[in-house]
């Protein structure tokens, strides 16, 4: 199983560009990052391909071309440009775009390509999981504002999730006693765009975890739920590699 962890970083590589100070770019980072979801998935067993920059300095779920990227008109694409709030915080030249791109966006990418394809090489088949957190209250730039949100989500892509893994996730958290979005309140899971949309082999799920059940919002210190909602998605895991 390949773990993608994009948004648990609060690396910022560079501060070229910010226009807002280290405190505020903390502010920022305490609303958006996908706190410790690089514990919370982790697995022994399994590869994760981890970003190691914060997705306030360069996000690796948004498409680069904006016109592609529904994000990208509230100045939150792939270099993000404005905060939460709509505020400026960073001007990005076509030279830093091109910077950050070739040495981050790029780079993270041909990671979990690499990954991929090894798995496809070994077993003609690869496993993605595409891991995040979500806030218990909507962001301001959430495209989705229904505040009763439900304490797990899985985004699914039509080509490459396969029915029985969706199955599996209902039957898995209503088993547990958890809600379930399906592509709510976010929708999608990545697949490397060499694959995407042409290869079957390659199956991905996301699965989000409301941080309401494992953080004491809206700081980001663990609640005493920690170690349970952590155990509850190495259970989804190994329940996904062992659908058949």
């Amino acid at each position: 199983m390949i773990l993608h962890v994009p948004h648990s970083s609060t690396n910022i590589p560079s501060m070229d560009g910010f226009i807002i100070d280290e405190n505020a770019i903390a502010q920022e980072m305490l609303k958006l990052t996908d706190w410790y979801t690089d514990d919370l998935f982790y697995s022994g067993e399994d590869e994760m391909i981890k970003a190691e920059f914060s997705r306030i300095f360069c996000d690796p779920e948004r498409f680069v071309d904006d016109a592609q990227e529904i994000m990208a008109q509230y100045g939150m694409g792939v270099l993000y440009e404005k905060n939460d709030n709509g505020d400026n915080i960073r001007k990005v030249t076509p030279a830093l775009r091109e910077r950050v791109l070739t040495d981050y966006y790029w780079k993270h990418h041909e990671k979990l390509s690499k990954a991929v394809n090894n798995q496809l090489h070994l077993f003609e088949k690869a496993f993605i999981i595409d891991c995040h957190s979500y806030p218990s209250i909507p962001l301001k730039r959430d495209l989705d504002k229904n505040p009763k949100r439900p304490d797990f989500n899985i985004g699914t892509d039509s080509f490459h999730t396969p029915k029985k893994w969706i199955e599996l996730s209902v039957s898995f958290f209503e088993s547990a006693g958890y809600s379930l979005g399906i592509d709510w309140p976010y929708k999608g899971s990545i697949v490397p765009m060499e694959h995407y949309q042409k290869n079957k082999n390659v199956q991905t799920i996301m699965l989000e975890i409301n941080r309401g059940l494992y953080l004491n919002e809206p700081s980001n210190e663990k609640s005493d739920r920690y170690l349970e909602i952590k155990k509850i998605a190495g259970e989804f895991i190994n329940a996904i590699k062992n659908c058949e």
